[in-house]
């Protein structure tokens, strides 16, 4: 089967020193820039939104308004996942990637025209935000599980760090972008925008060429696998028989405790998106440029983390929780000191937090997860991440009319420290051993 399209000439730099991947992969840098796009699409349309309906929109219960927009736009991730599982191992990923995107596209264009015309009522947004947020589901683990079949197995932390930096870049755009569009543009400016990246989007990824699935599973096989590449029988043995959601995680029950205390933890670091606007209008009297100044400081520390995450000593629980006490910390601070810098520099910190978590953990799951099995654990990992996000949405967004932000910034603190005390005791010698006598690639 063909390689990932590559740059013949950019193997190597000066002195043997090998190229950035997305510059030697021009397959994978293409997807990753779409990727980049899609990302900053929906993210820049949340933070404009989410805005918009704090600061001019909804003038009482402006917390549930913007506690619910957010919780349907994180619905899709959890409801979806049984339907995305499927459609991303039975299509080709390829196609489900631009589809995804094209999709979004026409959604977000056909909300600019509706909005341009006048006389566009709330639902209206929230239908839209439902609808890219839609599109992304299917996109994001369909991205996860198409990673071997866009480069070499020695390049899958390498790719899996750009991949999460995409949601770091994004959250940086959609901070830089999003509330400042709609103090400008309206929200049909800011759908203009989210609808031209999209469609970018769309076309970048129709024009990148993938390896078939099979030969990704080949080229990724271990060493001592019985069926060599060029044996006749090698493709049946390289797709072997899918298993249920349910088996799935059944059989990799370290994987498991782990998503579960990650889930536990998005319950309150999610939370954030919610808080920003209520916190930048309430407390800081601040206007769009006060919210892309705090989101800009969380994306930025994400993205940081994001290609800082592999360097981080520990084995990957341990590791974790440092950085969950870390993000405790950080998101709890600004409750009790109401400074615009210290805010600035809590919210990078608990971005560099997620960031170098993300990296650490999504390297770990694309070994430990069998090749076959990925398509639904990615999708399964996604759904249970973000089962707690329409939770904590409506949960702070309903508590923040009710409670100052400064309050909800220490409840998201404390609420993250039993998570990464769960984590920290993953990291055992017991509970360790018992990961190593898994083989790698996962259990059979």
């Amino acid at each position: 089967m063909a390689a990932p399209e590559t740059d013949a000439g950019a193997e190597a730099g000066a002195g043997g020193r090998r190229a950035p991947l997305i510059l030697r992969n021009r397959a994978f840098g293409a997807v990753w820039l779409g990727q980049v796009l899609t990302q900053g699409a929906v993210r820049m349309f949340q933070v404009g939104v989410s805005w918009w309906i704090v600061a001019y929109a909804v003038h009482d219960a402006r917390g549930l308004a913007s506690g619910l927009f957010m919780a349907v736009c994180t619905l899709p991730a959890v409801a979806l996942a049984p339907v995305v599982a499927r459609a991303v191992a039975r299509f080709a990923h390829r196609s489900v990637l631009w589809t995804a995107a094209g999709l979004a596209g026409g959604a977000a264009a056909a909300l600019a025209l509706w909005a341009y015309g006048g006389g566009m009522p709330l639902a209206t947004v929230y239908a839209a935000g439902l609808a890219l947020a839609t599109c992304q589901a299917f996109f994001d683990p369909c991205l996860t599980t198409s990673v071997p079949e866009l480069v070499d197995d020695a390049d899958i932390e390498t790719a899996t760090g750009f991949e999460l930096s995409t949601q770091s870049l994004a959250g940086l755009g959609g901070a830089l972008l999003g509330a400042l569009t709609v103090d400008r543009a309206g929200v049909a400016g800011l759908a203009a925008g989210c609808a031209a990246a999209y469609l970018a989007a769309a076309l970048l990824v129709a024009s990148a060429r993938f390896r078939t699935a099979a030969a990704a599973a080949t080229a990724s096989a271990a060493p001592d696998a019985v069926t060599a590449p060029d044996d006749p029988e090698a493709p049946p043995a390289a797709v072997p028989q899918r298993r249920t959601l349910r088996r799935i995680l059944g059989d990799l029950p370290y994987v498991r405790r782990i998503l579960v205390c990650f889930a536990a933890a998005n319950l309150f670091t999610t939370a954030v998106f919610v808080v920003i606007p209520l916190y930048t209008r309430s407390v800081l009297q601040g206007g769009g440029g006060t919210v892309a100044l705090l989101e800009a400081a969380l994306g930025t520390g994400a993205l940081v983390g994001a290609f800082t995450g592999a360097r981080v000593p520990g084995r990957p629980t341990v590791a974790g929780a440092y950085c969950l006490g870390l993000m405790a910390l950080a998101l709890a601070l600004p409750g009790l000191i109401a400074q615009r810098p210290v805010v600035a520099g809590c919210l990078a910190v608990a971005g560099w937090c997620a960031g170098a978590v993300s990296v650490r953990f999504v390297a770990l799951f694309q070994r430990l997860v069998p090749t076959a099995d990925k398509p639904g654990f990615f999708a399964v990992m996604q759904a249970v991440l973000g089962a707690s996000l329409p939770v904590a949405s409506l949960v702070f967004g309903t508590a923040g009319d009710v409670l100052s932000p400064q309050t909800l910034c220490l409840i998201q603190g404390i609420g993250l420290v039993p998570a990464a005390c769960a984590l920290a005791l993953l990291g055992s010698p017991a509970a360790d051993a018992d990961r190593r006598t898994q083989p790698l690639g996962g259990s059979r």
